[in-house]
């Protein structure tokens, strides 16, 4: 059988995506590389002949040592939940520039880059998107993605590594509840969508939304498709009847594209008030 890859690196493997997407990601390559933590990927069992690499993205000579050899990257390694900023920051803006510097060095080609529809959470939930509108991030994790697409169009414009950014939906076996019958991808669809990313020509720079043919669809990703060839299999109002009635709590969560993490944070106020409760107490 023939492979588009001699050697193609999958991050973040030991998380429920990188877990799902190891299967059809060693069918394009003669190796696949899959990394993470080494804690976490010691809890992964994977498929025989996939080579395990543990690596801190942080720690930007292990990320160069991960690359040798590597053509091709698909990168879902970092922080997936909204939090406070300094981790996110570590693991999510800092190790990012570690892998495309090393990417840069190294020779990589074209990375498929896991970013998130929380670049443009803060729309509302009545409006359509292109990946064109100008990003609304809805949070630390939103904001650290958008600073993703920023680098992937820096290394385009300037060293000529092709990125596909990916704004991920809401990639689970079903649709967890009534936004998700907008923002949903099956896991095969992912797995499609990805391979599509992978090898299609000429991609340069490039945005798409990750979801399946929803009908509820937030967003307008037709063009960015078309260019990577990506059709679809699934729409997640199949599960309308069970999923609909969910909702998110009044306010923003229900209003705006980025649902429950428009309910988490801002983080750090609870420390500033332990700081003015010990001056009180020393006073």
């Amino acid at each position: 059988m023939t492979t588009a890859f001699e050697t193609l690196l999958l991050t973040g493997a030991a998380g429920t995506l990188g877990r799902a997407l190891t299967p059809p990601l060693q069918a394009l390559a003669q190796r696949l590389r899959v990394s993470d933590l080494a804690e976490p990927l010691l809890r992964v069992t994977l498929p025989a002949g996939v080579e395990a690499v543990p690596c801190d993205l942080a720690d930007a000579a292990a990320v160069h040592r991960l690359l040798r050899g590597v053509q091709a990257i698909v990168h879902l390694g970092g922080i997936s939940v909204e939090g406070p900023f300094e981790p996110i920051l570590q693991a999510n803006i800092r190790g990012l520039h570690n892998l495309y510097e090393a990417a840069r060095r190294q020779g990589v080609r074209r990375v498929v880059f896991a970013s998130s529809n929380h670049v443009t959470g803060c729309y509302r939930q009545a409006q359509t998107l292109t990946p064109q509108d100008r990003p609304r991030p809805d949070g630390n994790y939103g904001l650290s993605k958008l600073f993703g697409e920023g680098i992937a169009s820096l290394y385009w414009d300037r060293f000529g590594i092709e990125t596909v950014c990916l704004r991920i939906g809401t990639a689970t076996p079903a649709p967890p509840d009534k936004r998700g019958l907008s923002t949903w991808i099956s896991l095969p669809d992912l797995a499609r969508l990805v391979t599509c990313a992978l090898t299609a020509p000429g991609v340069g720079f490039l945005v798409a939304y990750g979801i399946s043919g929803n009908t509820r669809a937030f967003w307008d990703t037709a063009q960015a498709w078309q260019q990577l060839g990506f059709v679809p299999e699934h729409d997640a109002e199949t599960f309308a009847p069970q999923v609909q009635h969910l909702l998110q709590p009044e306010g923003p969560q229900r209003l705006l594209q980025g649902g429950s993490f428009l309910g988490l944070g801002p983080y750090g106020d609870e420390d500033r008030c332990n700081e003015r409760n010990d001056d009180n107490t020393a006073a």
